[in-house]
């Protein structure tokens, strides 16, 4: 169900430089580095500095296979928009793939697929995010690929007209037409009223057509700077070497000097319930509950997560093994919070089994909520829940694109690298008391919820 609720989550030059870091065609590859000291067992080992622009760089020497991670996150993300031109920070992911003042339209794609590795990007509320695994020889090119992207993209009208149909047919195949797809859209706008998470990653179409093209320029400007990214490079390298590549394709980039627009509005707290039937094309109804919950990183964050953990977390969990399997009122149940930069809401999500309504779906999820407000949870089902974590923690670096994402991730969000070692320990401090609490404190009659009921036919 997730991968329905996140669908989304998945010109000239417009910067002179004193002298030009990127050459006219693809770099040489690079010869394979020797072979350095393993990181300690458990530990990922990393490397991080400031160029003077600020760029934040964090490397990280794993041999183990020979290939390599290339990765830039930007901190920009649909929270940064403007309120007459949402849908900029999404947009900006496909526009940049467009080519470059070294790139040719539709060339992107191909120096990768050539040199036998594979991209990607996506965009959240809170940032952007473009990576390469490559072949370890093909570091320098995902170098100058991701400069390019930095520093000479073409942001012009023949790209700007292309990628507005590509976003208005993704929109119309992973939103409109998509059986559920817009339950995080219809739940967000209710639970902000204030904030800008209220409106989806993805935007308004008529901003994007009402657009003109100094208004993706100065998008551009403000937001794709390098004191505004986080360069996280994982894989077969040698340090050094990739120091001095960095340095070669990034270092005379200039710093931005447009001021980031950072929301600081606190959204105000729901009074009461919240209630909207949404028709759509489904055949299977469904109950979505959205609460606001605490920010990512906060110690209530990590007792909510185990709280969904053991709601909802696998076949065993508390919601499957009452509501889907013994009852037979669900189909499927799934409880989330979602990581956001600034305060991020608790969802739930409901599919009816046959003869359930929704309404009757929700009073019997209010029924385990209850349980878990009421009563500490069991010393067997917390050290279950430890459990799991720790194996999460250990499988989210088992690749280094992995690993690659999650150090940029922790500078950006905590402002501390090292989190990827440690941040388990957070997880394990969580008692059976601070599941209990946050239970009481966020899961209240304070909510939206979205009955979502099929469509009625027309004979």
């Amino acid at each position: 169900m997730k991968k329905v609720l996140f669908a989304l989550s998945m010109g000239a030059s417009l910067m002179a430089v004193a002298q030009k870091p990127t050459p006219k065609a693809a770099p040489k590859p690079t010869a394979k580095p020797v072979a350095a000291a393993a990181a300690p067992a458990g530990q990922v080992k990393y490397t991080e500095y400031d160029l003077p622009n600020g760029l934040h760089v964090i490397l990280h020497e794993d041999h183990a296979t020979p290939i390599v991670a290339v990765s830039i996150m930007y901190h920009v993300g649909s929270k940064n928009e403007d309120t007459a031109r949402t849908g900029f920070a999404h947009f900006f992911e496909h526009l940049l793939f467009e080519g470059s003042k070294n790139i040719k339209r539709g060339e992107f794609d191909k120096y990768i697929e050539g040199s036998g590795g594979m991209n990607n990007a996506n965009t959240s509320w809170d940032r952007t995010y473009y990576y390469e695994v490559l072949p370890s020889n093909q570091l320098e090119l995902g170098l100058w690929l991701e400069s390019e992207r930095l520093m000479h993209a073409k942001v012009e009208k023949i790209g700007v007209e292309t990628q507005r149909q590509v976003v208005k047919e993704e929109r119309r195949q992973r939103i409109d037409n998509q059986p559920y797809g817009s339950v995080i859209e219809e739940l967000m706008k209710r639970l902000y009223t204030v904030h800008p998470y209220r409106w989806p990653i993805i935007g308004s179409m008529a901003h994007l057509d009402a657009a003109e093209e100094q208004d993706y320029v100065n998008f551009y400007k403000t937001f794709y700077v390098p004191n505004n990214a986080c360069l996280s490079i994982a894989g077969d390298i040698n340090v050094a070497q990739t120091k001095a590549l960095i340095e070669k394709y990034f270092a005379a980039i200039p710093k931005g000097t447009k001021a980031i627009q950072r929301p600081n509005v606190a959204e105000p707290a729901l009074k009461g319930e919240v209630v909207a039937n949404i028709p759509d094309n489904i055949q299977i109804p469904a109950v979505i509950m959205g609460y606001h919950g605490p920010k990512q990183g906060s110690a209530d964050y990590y007792a909510l997560q185990m709280l969904a953990q053991l709601l909802s977390g696998g076949e065993s969990s508390r919601l499957t093994k009452s509501l889907v399997d013994k009852q037979e009122v669900a189909l499927q149940i799934s409880a989330f919070p979602l990581s956001l930069e600034d305060s991020g809401p608790i969802v739930f999500f409901g599919l009816c089994n046959e003869g359930t309504s929704p309404e009757k779906l929700k009073l019997k999820i209010d029924e385990e909520i209850e349980k878990v407000k009421n009563e500490l949870i069991s010393e067997e089902e917390l050290q279950k829940l430890k459990n799991a974590k720790e194996s999460e923690f250990v499988s989210s670096k088992a690749t280094v694109a992995g690993v690659a994402e999650e150090l940029a991730q922790y500078h950006m969000f905590f402002g501390n690298a090292a989190l990827i070692n440690s941040e388990v320990q957070k997880y394990m401090a969580v008692s059976r008391e601070d599941i209990k609490r946050v239970a009481n404190q966020y899961l209240g009659k304070d909510r939206v919820i979205l009955n979502y009921v099929p469509k009625e036919t027309k004979e």
